[in-house]
């Protein structure tokens, strides 16, 4: 069972963004998306969650995914967090179940989203205005604002690019433990391959809005397929926990 993209397209004017593309993404796995600067990662995870015009089909678990179910069970987190707003955290965090709130807060649910808060360590910043918390700090409560939606598809556009070493690695641990415990479909683009190929299932590389390779780090990351990728040489080896190790010796 998976989240599949037959024959997807997505075109700005005249320019075609993506291209044709068929994918699988496995449930309980995590998917990383790489590639270059432009190579189509943020178009895709936009078109996925419904966000930007496209062509093809979606389908969850072998059914056609419709656009109403697309906003009930995909959840997506953009790369820049940087919208201002006097929210509270809390508030914040509330609002990724929007279609269950009224003019009181359901039982419990309060105390469900400082608990979703105590993930990240962030349960002490509840009561701060956005506007008063770091670019980290606000990443962190964006993800979990998409992770207290409890989708079925949870695409990420780089979660972990403001966040330090630490908080890095703990969000990838939980995004991989969700996965697993919950049977999430989890999408994201990375740059850092190394730390891609430690935490991502699979992979699916991207050149020029055209799929160059999808699979494991092992069939995906190779010297030739970087070098499509990225314009680059590397010498790709494996770590003592026989992860792969990405190299970069020098553009060509």
């Amino acid at each position: 069972m998976s989240f599949q993209i037959q024959d997807l397209s997505v075109s700005y004017g005249k320019t075609a963004i993506i291209r044709a593309l068929d994918d699988h993404w496995p449930k309980g796995q995590l998917t990383a998306l790489i590639g270059c600067n432009g190579a189509g990662k943020s178009t895709l995870l936009r078109a996925l969650a419904g966000l930007s015009p496209m062509q093809g089909r979606l389908f969850f678990s072998g059914r056609p995914l419709s656009p109403e179910d697309q906003r009930r069970q995909v959840a997506y987190m953009p790369q820049d967090t940087s919208a201002q707003s006097s929210l509270t955290v809390l508030e914040v965090v509330l609002l990724g179940r929007l279609g269950n709130l009224g003019l009181r807060l359901p039982s419990g649910m309060a105390d469900a989203a400082m608990t979703a808060l105590d993930t990240f360590g962030l349960t002490q910043l509840h009561d701060r205005q956005l506007d008063e918390i770091s670019g980290g700090q606000r990443q962190l409560v964006f993800l979990t604002q998409a992770l207290f939606r409890r989708p079925k598809v949870l695409l990420l556009d780089e979660p972990t690019a403001a966040l330090d070493l630490r908080h890095q690695l703990l969000v990838l641990e939980r995004l991989r433990q969700i996965a697993s415990q919950n049977g999430t479909v989890i999408g994201l683009a990375m740059h850092d391959l190394n730390m891609a190929a430690q935490y991502a299932d699979r992979f699916i590389g991207l050149s020029g809005g055209e799929k160059i390779a999808s699979g494991a780090a092992t069939d995906v990351l190779t010297s030739d397929n970087l070098r499509r990728m990225y314009g680059i040489e590397a010498r790709v080896t494996r770590d003592t926990a026989d992860n792969v190790q990405v190299l970069p010796l020098r553009a060509v």
